[in-house]
């Protein structure tokens, strides 16, 4: 092969130091992820010592993965993504491509929403990710010629394990810039497809890992002059360029349940498949009904016997439920992902919720930061400059609904205030999901047949003590006129949803508070 060639090559499939020094970190923590047939080829179970090349393998293919990894990423998801983004773009043009471009954001049919949860989910994996802003050159003079040519800007995600090298300057008013960009677009087995960003070019190249030779090169100006790759960082690290996984930690802790789970099923194959301990001239068979042939002379004291070894499995499962308490403490999701009921207090419940909640705002932050500067690139193709707004939820509302049900029922089962049963009731409402809705009063025990002096009903949702404030009994100075609850406009009593009179009283005045009329 030319020697110039193989150099060219090497060049264009070098990676910097920082991709060499995480490759194999990044590749444990998609097996990790992705479980199945990539985890079983990642060979993470100890092998034993003798073991051989095909017993491995059929322990391997034995042994089933309890994926926590994902379980906890899609968790976090869930929730993020509970409620949509909200997007302002007022203050830009509200194109037909920008429409398209919500609607299939990566040129592949996913929605801009469904390209952000992904973002989010590789993000959470590899502790980040990166979104390239593209817009094809095809020679469109006007935005009328881009529109006939469906041409716009579409964006890309590309994980750590294809961008192979990158490099950040500062800049004179101490802001990083990013000035080359190198990632591997597509791949196969003979064939990948390498794309090389600088502020001025963009270069493709085409080589044959076979050959290991560059087999077409194509250069293109940088129409933007500037590299359109956004970071998208789960957790930041310190650092530049490499984010902090969400299941750096879980990940270990999921190989050693797989390693136990593996013992398991090793144990029960010891204790229902004893050894049978033989002279290399017996013959034995396995199964139900085996026959034993011995060797005629064979001494009395080499007769066959079977080896019974009993294998005590349950200490196996408290190491597998420790292992699996670990990792929800690790993420915060203890009384989410739990699959039995756990006992809890209510603090520890509470502050397990704040920290999830910490955990979820963070990531929220960096997941509005990502879009803004996505948005930046998009609109700057399109000769604008970015003008919206972009709002992630900067809250979750996270909370143990079946228990505060049982509370709340068994606080009702006690009272006995028509007030506080109905405010019980507002909130039993507001847990089973229904929007927060101010429910009528309905008194237990009406009082009926009283009037007023002018002969006029009085509602039978007031209390007994309601009575004419000029009675002696009444404080001086208490009225239904100025009570909290009192609504001038409408005579009404919020407190017991009836008609009231100004003049009036009952035992449950409030003093109105001073904000009240501000």
């Amino acid at each position: 092969m030319n020697q110039t060639l193989l150099e060219q090559y090497v060049e264009v499939m070098s990676t910097n130091l920082l991709y060499q020094r995480n490759q194999d970190h990044w590749e444990y923590l998609l097996n990790s992820y992705m479980g199945g047939v990539e985890y079983q080829r990642g060979q993470y179970l100890t092998r034993y010592v003798n073991e051989s090349e095909s017993e491995y393998n059929a322990r391997i293919a034995a042994t089933h993965l309890e994926n926590h990894c994902k379980s906890v990423i899609s968790t976090y998801v869930s929730f993020l993504f509970r409620e949509s983004p909200k997007r302002d773009f007022d203050n830009n043009t509200e194109s037909f491509q920008l429409e398209m471009f919500l609607r299939d954001a990566d040129m592949d049919g996913r929605s801009f929403d469904a390209f952000m949860k992904e973002v989010s989910v590789w993000a959470s994996v590899f502790g980040h990710c990166w979104v390239l802003v593209v817009k094809p050159s095809v020679g469109a003079v006007t935005r009328s010629d881009e529109s006939l040519l469906n041409v716009r800007p579409y964006v890309n995600l590309v994980t750590p394990l294809t961008v192979t090298d990158w490099n950040w300057n500062r800049k004179l008013n101490g802001e990083f810039e990013l000035t080359y960009f190198k990632y591997i677009e597509e791949s196969n087995d003979t064939f990948a497809t390498v794309r090389e960003w600088t502020k001025d070019t963009i270069k493709t190249f085409i080589v044959n890992n076979r050959s290991r030779a560059v087999v077409e090169e194509t250069v293109e100006p940088n129409g933007l002059g500037k590299i359109p790759a956004v970071l998208a960082y789960n957790h930041r690290s310190p650092v530049r360029g490499i984010g902090v996984s969400d299941i750096s930690d879980i990940a270990h802790a999921q190989q050693s349940i797989y390693n136990l789970t593996s013992e398991v099923e090793q144990s029960v194959r010891v204790n229902g498949h004893p050894a049978l301990v033989k002279t290399v001239g017996t013959e034995a068979s396995a199964g139900a009904g085996a026959i034993i042939t011995m060797e005629d002379n064979l001494d009395a004291g080499l007769k066959p016997y079977v080896l019974a070894v009993s294998t005590d499995i349950s200490s196996i499962f408290t190491a597998i439920n420790h292992a699996t308490e670990a990792i929800d403490k690790m993420a915060n999701t203890g009384s989410i992902r739990s699959t039995e009921t756990r006992r809890m207090s209510g603090v520890a419940q509470e502050q397990e919720f704040q920290l999830l909640n910490a955990k979820l705002s963070e990531k929220a932050d960096n997941l509005e930061l990502t879009e803004e500067m996505i948005w930046q690139y998009w609109f700057e193709y399109q000769g604008e400059q970015w003008m919206g707004e972009i709002d992630y939820p900067g809250s979750f509302s996270i909370r143990d609904t079946q228990a505060d049900v049982e509370k709340l029922n068994k606080v009702k089962s006690a009272a006995t205030d028509p007030v506080l049963l109905r405010i019980i009731d507002e909130q039993l409402v507001e847990l089973l999901g229904e929007e927060h809705t101010r429910l009528p009063f309905i008194d237990p025990n009406p009082q009926t047949g009283r009037t007023y002096e002018d002969g006029e009903e009085i509602n039978s949702n007031l209390p007994a003590a309601y009575q004419p404030a000029a009675n002696a009994e009444v404080p001086e100075g208490q009225n239904c006129g100025n009570c909290e609850y009192y609504k001038p406009g409408e005579l009404y009593c919020t407190k017991f949803d009836a008609p009231v009179r100004a003049v009036y009283w009952c035992a449950k005045w409030e003093p109105v508070e001073e904000d009240a009329y501000n």
